[in-house]
């Protein structure tokens, strides 16, 4: 195996951050039980902050970014793990305290890798990624608070991005009425090909002031906004349905009142894809590769780029200049 190796860097001076590619030895890695040759990663809003100076993600330089990872075991001092297994790892640390996955290795505690379920291929998890994953979980919650096709129709908000896309083509797949929010019209045909049902502007979701009730619309939703997006769809639920929240673009604050809640028993979830606990995470990883597996009509609008384009990408996605998903090729 090599011992000198190509990773993304991001350092620091003067308070002025630099991206580019270059060669790392495996002593640079952090010192973990578990060493993967990494054959890919994706691109998501978090890698696009790690390269920014204000970008709060990242507090310590040099520095390997990158949320996301799929390879093969090297080497393990964890008896759960072999060499030539494939694996997953999304969360935790990863691309945030601890090196991440724009890297041709990397070493990570045994605690933070997912075997590769059954039929599902290193660069699908990949196309999936934590996008993928924090989608799958919002589908769960709202499955588990009851929600079911027949109940009525189900909002998407941020449709065109990671989550929001994957969570159309996962909710259509098994069977719920998607309406997808997008400001973004050249994504119209787009979203129809991952089966969204209705396309709504963002000015038709958001209330400006927000209301405390408006007429009920949606069974459910995902909303990967927040702001006054989550505040104006929390109104406008049917009773006894369900919120997942699982973003922020649109702000932390989120402006809303309690009658939704007291009044029409609307339940608004978290949606935490750092920290999900490992049983729940294999379960969702299960899924994704069996009804929520979505690949194959998602093909067509994934973008795969190679570890010597991703310093361009990721100053674009920097700048919200990325949509759908984009699969980084890490191995030779």
């Amino acid at each position: 195996m090599k011992h000198t190796f190509k990773a993304l860097i991001v350092e620091k001076n003067d308070n002025q951050l630099s991206t580019g590619i270059k060669k790392i030895n495996l002593s640079d890695l952090p010192d973990d039980d578990v060493l993967i040759k990494i054959s890919y990663s994706s691109i998501n809003y978090k890698d696009g902050l790690a390269v920014k100076a204000d970008g709060k993600i990242v507090n310590s330089y040099p520095f390997v970014p990158g949320i996301d990872l799929s390879g093969v075991v090297v080497s393990s001092r964890d008896p759960r793990f072999h060499e030539g297994d494939p694996v997953i790892a999304t969360g935790y640390d990863i691309g945030v305290s601890h090196f991440g996955g724009f890297s041709e290795y990397m070493r990570l505690p045994g605690d933070w890798v997912v075997p590769l379920p059954d039929h599902l291929t290193l660069e699908e998890a990949m196309v999936y990624g934590t996008a993928g994953f924090t989608a799958a979980l919002a589908v769960q919650r709202l499955e588990d608070n009851g929600l079911t096709p027949d109940q009525g129709n189900v909002l998407v908000t941020g449709s065109t991005g990671g989550v929001g896309s994957l969570a159309c083509a996962m909710l259509s797949k098994l069977g719920y009425h998607v309406v997808a929010s997008t400001g973004k019209t050249s994504e119209h045909d787009h979203l129809r090909q991952l089966g969204v049902s209705e396309i709504l502007s963002r000015e038709a979701v958001i209330d400006e002031p927000v209301r405390p009730l408006g007429r009920r619309k949606w069974a459910a939703a995902v909303d990967s906004v927040g702001g006054n997006t989550l505040a104006s769809i929390l109104g406008k639920i049917q009773y006894q349905g369900s919120v997942a929240a699982c973003g922020l673009t649109g702000g932390n604050a989120v402006p809303t009142y309690v009658f939704p809640f007291i009044l029409r028993s609307v339940n608004l979830l978290g949606i935490d894809s750092v920290y999900c606990p490992m049983p729940r995470r294999v379960k969702i990883w299960h899924r994704l590769a069996t009804d929520l597996f979505i690949v194959n009509k998602y093909n067509e609008m994934k973008r795969s780029i190679s570890l010597d384009e991703l310093p361009e990408r990721l100053s674009m996605t920097s700048q919200g200049g990325n949509t759908g998903r984009t699969v980084v090729r890490i191995a030779d």
